[in-house]
């Protein structure tokens, strides 16, 4: 009979192996790296909670046909201390033998003893299940957005994902950009692009910082959120680490947005290669400087060579958005699951700080490579 389980150290080469099937679609044996980091992540990082663990579904016949990522994150909530926890790979094999097997890690993870569970990754199908077992769907921060900054090389960069050899067309389409950019006008709004001459007004200053100095202005720019995340010094450390270290996705850039005073308004983590379209993990900042915040963010971008940004939305954003000729597409939805219905309002009304580094995407699960 088939049964579900907290994860062990030994399940980790298994486990490895049905990443290396089910999400790399590879039969080939799993990178010794892999099995490292997933050892690293789920077991041994800052913040992991003994009682809030990854889950294996075990089939009949004794091996691990199914998993279900889990990490916890300290949560705030009107003076309490909350444990939350969050659901990353869903993964199940050999479905049609066993149908019921995600369901039941699902039901299993949810039934544990953290206050509140969130996934930002759920699939169409994982979305209905968390919806079936009283989870809520969160649609302000279920949308990824896009900016174009080099139309002819964001859509280079799109072909190229699927083309190899259309990165040869990159002189040209940089040729074409410098033409195109160079004959709009000044901070002109245009879905195209955006112009050579892109200032941010105000007189603010946008410093390029280093991961301790990001850390430490993560708490003074969400204490405005009425649920947000009470990581432990170590734990955010290990996480801004985890997430600067994906070289796949270029070089990290991290920076602080302040006042012409010195006041710090806002700040922003993203990965740029030249040319390709920079991956944004998180933008910070205080309440009403959302729109400078973003400015700053798309004139850094475009100075350093970016043909465009995307990341995943927040609420507190995404007003600012609408107006800055951002597109917004959805590919994955956020979910919420709480026994207690006060504890998912926060969310409801947009008060709730989730995404980016509270939440999946910083994992070198996404997006990592371990060759």
């Amino acid at each position: 009979m088939s049964l579900v389980r907290p994860l062990e150290a030994a399940d980790i080469p298994a486990v490895a192996g049905l990443f290396q099937r089910v999400f790399r679609n590879s039969d080939a044996p799993p990178p010794a790296a892999l099995a490292t980091y997933l050892t690293r992540h789920y077991l041994e990082a800052p913040g992991c909670d003994p009682e809030i663990r990854p889950l294996v579904h075990v089939s009949g016949e004794g091996d691990i046909s199914g998993f279900i990522g889990v990490n916890a994150l300290p949560m705030t909530h009107a003076g309490r201390t909350l444990r939350a926890a969050i659901c990353g790979s869903l993964m199940v094999e050999r479905r049609g033998s066993d149908p019921m097997a995600g369901a039941r890690l699902l039901k299993t993870f949810l039934a544990g003893p953290q206050d509140l569970s969130f996934s930002e990754t759920a699939s169409e199908v994982s979305a209905q299940m968390w919806t079936k077992l009283r989870g809520v769907a969160l649609p302000q921060y279920s949308l990824d957005w896009v900016r174009i900054i080099r139309p002819s090389a964001f859509m280079l960069a799109l072909a190229s994902g699927r083309v190899g050899a259309a990165r040869l067309l990159s002189p040209l389409a940089g040729l074409v950009d410098r033409r195109l950019r160079g004959k709009m006008q000044e901070n002109d709004l245009r879905w195209s692009g955006v112009p050579e001459s892109w200032t941010v007004k105000g007189g603010l200053k946008v410093a390029e910082i280093d991961q301790a100095g990001f850390t430490g202005l993560v708490e003074p720019l969400t204490r405005q959120f009425a649920l947000r995340p009470d990581w432990s010094a170590e734990q955010l450390a290990h996480i801004i680490a985890e997430a600067a270290g994906k070289p796949e996705h270029g070089e990290v850039v991290l920076a602080s947005v302040s006042t012409p005073g010195g006041a710090p308004i806002g700040a922003f983590f993203y990965h740029l290669r030249p040319g390709r379209i920079a991956q944004v993990l998180q933008i910070l900042a205080v309440p009403g400087q959302a729109g400078p915040v973003i400015d700053c963010l798309i004139g850094d971008a475009a100075r350093r060579g970016a043909a465009g940004l995307r990341g995943r939305t927040q609420p507190a954003l995404l007003e600012a958005m609408l107006g800055r000729r951002i597109a917004f597409t959805h590919l994955a939805s956020t979910v919420v699951h709480a026994r207690e219905q006060a504890l998912v309002a926060p969310f409801r009304a947009g008060q709730g700080f989730f995404n980016g580094l509270a939440g999946e995407n910083w994992s070198r699960l996404v997006g990592g490579r371990f060759e």
